[in-house]
């Protein structure tokens, strides 16, 4: 094979491209962590997707599907390892507290996605699954599942995180005395567990095997987030999940995100942008205020009820409650159970709100 011929196969799998998407989405997210962002790991490499799908990559580039089902499955499992019977101690203990925040929340959220979706500014059931406050990578990955596109929903999940993450560093430096701390450094390569690593590998085949034989949908979030919570708990495996693994895994679920974008996408979105941010700026005000109940009626502490009711992402929000002077296990158990909860409910209220505003959602 002569020179010119390898180059030509090159550049029909798209290689140079790869390589410049992987560049770019390096370049961005040693960007963002210069500010702290949260989800930097995920938003980079989605920006970068998008940046190229709109120039360079021309719709062509798709991630494969079984490294994206592996990414998607290690998100899952990224969520269980959070699940700790600290956490699970709280929520038991202040059940009934943690029911009623939890359901308001979402009833807010759904509210105002169920209002985005009658008032068309989405199409279909997008609006719901990103006014969902749920973790917002798996919201992203399920969305999909049922019907819903997956660019959009990202959008609006993401713009939240930040506008949380900015009301977060705002209500810290009124509420708490400023001390100087500063979020964990980023550490890509930390020691491993090597025989804990090998199980959670062999671990995550089975999962992303086994959803794919049975075509369950959303399965690569929900199979290892409760399986792998339930054995973690059990103490049969311990979930070892370096970061260079988990920036793998928002990688590859990030760039399914951005290399889908087009040109029609973003025109749609700078067009919902105004209503969107209303809608999320008005959701953190009615979270904020039942933040506010927290504190007087139950005695929690401002910046702790603030981060439990918060609608983010719950990996922001555990760095943010990391880096801070909060209640750590209270604000984890109270995002962690509207996790699950919305997990087991967000496509029962989709399909509901599509029945009723005579819109279409098919799961795929």
């Amino acid at each position: 094979m002569s020179l010119s011929d390898a180059s030509r196969l090159l550049r029909d799998a798209g290689l140079p491209k790869w390589a410049l998407l992987l560049a770019l989405s390096t370049a961005l997210v040693v960007f963002l962590e210069l500010f702290a962002l949260p989800a930097s790991l995920l938003i980079g490499p989605m920006v970068a997707a998008i940046a190229l799908a709109l120039t360079v990559g021309k719709g062509k580039l798709r991630v494969p599907f079984w490294p994206l089902q592996f990414g998607q499955v290690l998100v899952g499992l990224m969520m269980a390892r959070t699940i700790t019977p600290d956490i699970l101690g709280t929520m038991a203990k202040d059940a009934p507290l943690f029911l009623l925040f939890i359901f308001s929340v979402i009833a807010i959220a759904t509210g105002l996605g169920w209002l985005l979706t009658r008032w068309q500014v989405l199409p279909g059931t997008t609006a719901v699954w990103g006014s969902s406050p749920g973790g917002a990578s798996a919201m992203v990955i399920m969305s999909e599942a049922y019907g819903a596109d997956a660019r959009l929903v990202a959008f609006m999940q993401y713009l939240r995180v930040v506008f949380v993450a900015v009301g977060a560093s705002v209500i810290s430096r009124l509420w708490v005395a400023a001390d100087g701390a500063e979020p964990p450094p980023l550490v890509l390569f930390p020691e491993i567990d090597w025989p804990a690593f090998a199980s959670t590998m062999a671990f995550t085949a089975f999962c992303a095997y086994g959803v794919r034989r049975l075509r369950l949908q959303g399965g690569t979030i929900i199979v290892p987030l409760f399986l792998g919570a339930l054995l973690q708990g059990m103490g049969l495996l311990k979930i070892e999940l370096p970061m260079w693994l988990l920036a793998i895994a928002y990688a590859l679920v990030g760039w399914s995100i951005g290399l889908r974008f087009t040109r029609s996408i973003l025109k749609h979105v700078a067009r919902a942008l105004p209503r969107v941010s209303a809608c999320i700026v008005l959701l953190m005000a009615l979270c904020g205020c039942m933040a506010v109940a927290l504190h007087v009626f139950a005695g929690i502490d401002p910046l702790t009820a603030y981060l439990a009711t918060s609608p983010g992402g719950a990996d922001s929000v555990a760095i943010i409650a990391a880096s801070s002077d909060v209640d750590v296990p209270f604000v984890m158990a109270m995002q962690t159970g509207r996790f699950l909860v919305i997990l087991m409910i967000g496509p029962m209220l989709a399909r509901f709100i599509a029945r009723r505003s005579g819109l279409a959602e098919n799961p795929v």
